[in-house]
């Protein structure tokens, strides 16, 4: 089945680490978030795959080329963020006219209910939480199929979700060309399944698993779900009298040195370094060409692309950008001594994120001085100093 992937929005709930690559190129478990997706797309069924960029759009196209996992790949390019049915509206070219999927590109699926979702259409996947009035909300008949959707009702109408994954009819190419802006100003891709609702019987396929990628937390509980199907691997370079526990992979061109213990899922990439006498434990991915150095202790975090924490310091649920360095002695703080949940910035509110441990999210290439503090939930933006000495309260 063809299969349309949006990955065109800016990701600016992520901010900072999408300042300047989009979020469904962020790193998860050692590949881009929206390459998950399409794996799970592919081992479900799909045949074709059309992914809608926009912002950052290199990024994607140099990752997928024209041909991902035996599938080929062609890109719609969405010209202007105006919503999701504008996004899938960019690529109707591309498609053949038949019935087709849509899948959000910063969602992870697990892999048997979305091949239920491909075995038949028009239908919509669908997840059970237990406060849905954050969600779109799915509305269904005593039949059990699905009679449209409601966002974000005070009274929901149902626990179940939208859970951003569809087959929708042939129909569906000139319903997306007759959707007018919403409230919000955006032209929806809910209407479009409103449309089909009315017109066709809608199958509610519940996934079993299924995460939205929306904030920085959210990245790092991806991180941890894909890390689980991690086999123990080592193709790096490995001190004898190193410690490897569960399931730990060192890739070739990754350096393991004296002294260290890891205890899995750690994922350590190529080029990165660790050690000596560092303490690494899961989930944790160390990026390509990052560095975790001497009595440095690692827990729960994503280490991007050369961020630096060399010496003396200990990060926990974190997630720090491209070519952070932390300097000597630096520390985060991940638990509040109340036993309140963590609060994050996201789009300048401050949010619950509704986890009790949760430490810093800093930008590409901050840097912090010797022997300074962070606070759980501390955002640093891209280039942001801390200066030695410091203790950092509020995002900078």
């Amino acid at each position: 089945m063809q299969t349309v992937v949006l990955a065109a929005g800016v990701g600016s709930r992520m901010w900072p680490l999408t300042d300047s690559r989009p979020k469904p190129m962020l790193p998860v478990a050692g590949k881009p978030l929206v390459a998950h997706t399409v794996d799970a797309a592919v081992e479900a069924g799909a045949t074709e795959l059309v992914l809608v960029v926009g912002y950052e759009a290199d990024d994607v196209r140099s990752f997928f080329g024209d041909e991902y996992a035996g599938v080929s790949v062609e890109y719609a390019v969405q010209e202007e963020q105006l919503g999701t049915a504008d996004a899938v509206r960019s690529a109707l070219e591309l498609l053949d006219g038949g019935s087709f999927a849509v899948l959000n590109g910063d969602a992870l699926y697990d892999v048997p209910s979305l091949s239920e979702l491909y075995d038949g259409g028009p239908a919509v996947g669908s997840f059970e939480v237990d406060d849905p009035t954050s969600y779109g909300v799915l509305k269904t008949d005593e039949s059990g199929n699905v009679t449209g959707v409601v966002e974000k009702p005070s009274d929901p109408p149902s626990n179940l979700i939208n859970a951003g994954a569809y087959v929708f009819p042939e129909d569906a190419h000139s319903w997306l060309l007759d959707v007018e802006s919403s409230e919000r100003g955006e032209l929806e891709l809910t209407d479009v399944l409103s449309q089909t609702c009315e017109h066709y019987e809608v199958r509610p396929i519940a996934f079993d698993r299924w995460l939205d990628v929306g904030r920085p937390w959210e990245l790092l509980e991806a991180n941890a779900w894909k890390l689980e199907d991690q086999e123990a691997r080592v193709d790096g370079d490995v001190s004898e009298d190193v410690e490897l526990n569960g399931a730990v992979v060192v890739e070739e061109g990754a350096t393991v040195r004296s002294g260290v213990v890891v205890d899995g899922p750690v994922l350590i990439q190529s080029g990165a370094t660790v050690g000596p006498n560092a303490y690494v434990r899961g989930s944790t991915v160390v990026g390509p060409d990052a560095k975790v150095g001497h009595a440095v202790e690692v827990k729960n975090s994503i280490f991007m692309e050369g961020a630096t924490v060399g010496h003396l310091s200990y990060v926990g649920d974190s997630v720090l950008g491209r070519d952070v360095n932390f300097g000597a002695g630096t520390k985060v703080a991940n638990l509040r001594h109340d036993g309140a949940n963590v609060k994050l910035t996201v789009k300048e509110e401050r949010v619950d994120t509704g986890r009790r441990k949760l430490g810093v999210v800093v930008g590409d290439g901050a840097k912090t001085g010797i022997n300074s503090s962070l606070n759980a939930g501390v955002v640093l933006s891209p280039e942001a100093t801390v200066r030695p000495g410091e203790s950092v309260t509020r995002d900078r």
